[in-house]
């Protein structure tokens, strides 16, 4: 099996082109200055998984002719990470099974509220389609299996909000993250591909920018590293002009080998 990873969106929060913007990325006929929120679809041995479900989810997986997707991560709960929930509720009917989701607990609390039809019992008159069938898993900071794979979270900071990066083989995935603990630094050693957050040049408080996100990946030297949740600022084409020679945006639909 060809074992790889495709980056479903790359985009902040707003998604690229921003509603009501005419920049020159906002307007931009290059495809690749246009990003969906961020997401990831892993192919493992036993089937496919997503960390996170971005709101354009359906879309993606439609973009990348994804027919089946059997579990989900998650890295934290923020709306343009989790809003896209919904659209695993047909591959539970075409299973015939619940699908994990593995997240930490405050993830599943906010799951559970904002959700909250899809985790209470149903409507004996309703449909069998109407509920999404799903299951939590718990996960921490252990190396935990799934589909075939051994994931190895990272812990994270989002601003002041823990949140989790997942390395998978040689590549590790760290979206939405300002700083990295001491102690999460030692998972991102030896790296093929580090993908990593870099929301624009300015600074920003739950953000890496971009000469933050380059001094990481100078202290962990991955053989290739891509940036991701990419604001409207950044076009594709000239920042990567300034970039090292191993660092590039990334874009939606990017496929990277673990």
């Amino acid at each position: 099996m060809d074992r790889h990873l495709i980056l479903l969106g790359t985009g902040t929060s707003t998604g690229v082109p921003v509603i009501g913007c005419r920049c020159n990325v906002c307007t931009s006929s290059n495809p690749r200055n246009n990003r969906t929120r961020t997401g990831v679809l892993v192919r493992a041995p036993e089937g496919n998984f997503v960390i996170d479900t971005p709101p354009e989810l359906r879309i993606q997986l439609l973009r990348e002719h994804i027919d089946l997707v059997h579990a989900a991560v998650f890295t934290h709960a923020h709306a343009d990470h989790i809003y896209g929930l919904d659209d695993l509720r047909i591959f539970g009917y075409r299973l015939d099974r619940r699908l994990a989701l593995c997240c930490e607990e405050p993830v599943e609390a906010q799951l559970r509220t904002t959700f909250g039809y899809a985790f209470t019992a149903p409507d004996p008159d309703a449909h069998h389609f109407a509920i999404p069938r799903l299951e939590f898993r718990r996960i921490g900071v252990e190396p935990f299996e799934l589909l075939g794979l051994t994931v190895t979270p990272i812990r994270l900071l989002h601003g002041k909000l823990p949140v989790l990066g997942f390395r998978i083989g040689d590549v590790a995935f760290c979206t939405d993250v300002s700083e990295i603990p001491e102690e999460s630094w030692p998972l991102l050693q030896g790296l093929d591909t580090l993908v990593l957050d870099a929301l624009r040049d300015e600074p920003h408080p739950t953000h890496l920018n971009v000469a933050q996100a380059l001094a990481v990946i100078e202290r962990v030297k991955p053989k290739q590293a891509y940036f991701t949740h990419i604001a409207h600022t950044l076009e594709y084409a000239t920042t990567n002009a300034r970039l090292p020679e191993n660092v590039e945006l990334s874009y939606d639909g990017l496929r990277i080998a673990y």
